[in-house]
């Protein structure tokens, strides 16, 4: 099997939209066989960010055939209350996903919610079942932002089996997932963070960088060796004179010039979230149904 070689930009909006026609294609099989796919989603509270962030994965559901549901309690509901609704959801059987948006308000506690959640039906991945499966090297429900991050490496560079891959961060969210997935394609994995000893000269060794610290141009071109691909997972808005722009954890311009490959923000690791949030609940239904369903990954 050939190795593709890596290409300078990498396109994060094409491939999503790869992963949202396969999973399109598989909706389609497992309803011929009387399964419907449905996620729901739980929105608390009437933060705007997140009430973007609902609208758009309720739309991208809709697009791929996914029957979507939408909760949206005030911001004093109880935690009683959302740990009932989703006690009702788990009983559903006709909800294979059930996604709560984070940030809850400070009140309810978020661990408590989240392992509430029936792993199978964990399409954010954050239950503490999924988290252990992953460590384990099993195929379970996976942190949608890493496991986007991993369809981009595969794509662009084929087989990483040797690779030396180093990741920046240890959030619960990305980082160590990132590492979880990027160890069981065989790679080498250094994880580094805020209290990392020699932190740019761990990352200039890397074959691959995963920058998900949420620090606006951290990395530049000096924590990068010749050749390396870049991920980056950053989404920071920045201030220009009047005007602001979202940028990455990686300085975008002076990084092209020396890596083989990078994600543009945006357009780059963003896209691909939504995609695999879909990608899950496909999943989750065939898991909780035992419907045969081929490997979209």
């Amino acid at each position: 099997m050939n190795t593709p070689a890596p290409i300078k930009l990498i396109d994060g909006k094409a491939a999503a939209a790869r992963v949202i026609a396969e999973v399109k294609t598989q909706v389609a099989a497992m309803k011929n066989q009387g399964i419907a796919p449905a996620l729901t989603v739980i929105l608390v509270g009437q933060d705007p960010a997140s009430q973007v962030y609902v609208r758009n994965k309720v739309l991208r559901a809709e697009e791929c055939g996914i029957r979507s549901e939408e909760h949206r309690l005030p911001a004093d509901t109880s935690e009683a209350t959302l740990l009932a609704l989703i006690g009702e959801l788990n009983a559903d059987a006709s909800v294979h996903g059930i996604l709560v948006q984070l940030p809850l308000p400070a009140h309810i506690d978020e661990t408590r919610v989240l392992q509430a959640i029936d792993p199978l039906k964990d399409v954010d991945g954050f239950h503490a079942e999924n988290v252990g499966g992953l460590s384990q090297g099993r195929d379970v429900l996976t942190p949608c932002t890493p496991a986007g991050c991993m369809r981009l490496l595969e794509d662009s560079m084929g087989d990483l089996s040797g690779k030396h891959a180093v990741v920046i961060g240890r959030s619960n969210i990305v980082g160590k997932p990132m590492a979880a997935l990027l160890l069981k394609a065989h790679c080498t994995v250094t994880v580094v963070h805020s209290r990392s000893a020699n932190l740019k000269e761990l990352c200039r060794q890397a074959d691959i960088v995963v920058a998900a610290v949420g620090r606006p141009r951290l990395v530049d071109a000096d924590w990068l060796k010749p050749g390396a691909v870049v991920i980056d997972v950053g989404i920071n808005r920045i201030t220009e004179g009047e005007r602001s722009r979202l940028v990455g954890d990686v300085d975008f311009d002076s990084a092209l010039p020396k890596v083989a490959a990078i994600t543009p923000v945006p357009g780059g690791v963003g896209p691909m979230t939504i995609a695999f949030l879909m990608k899950n609940t496909l999943t989750a239904a065939r898991l909780q149904q035992e419907a045969p369903c081929p490997s979209i990954s």
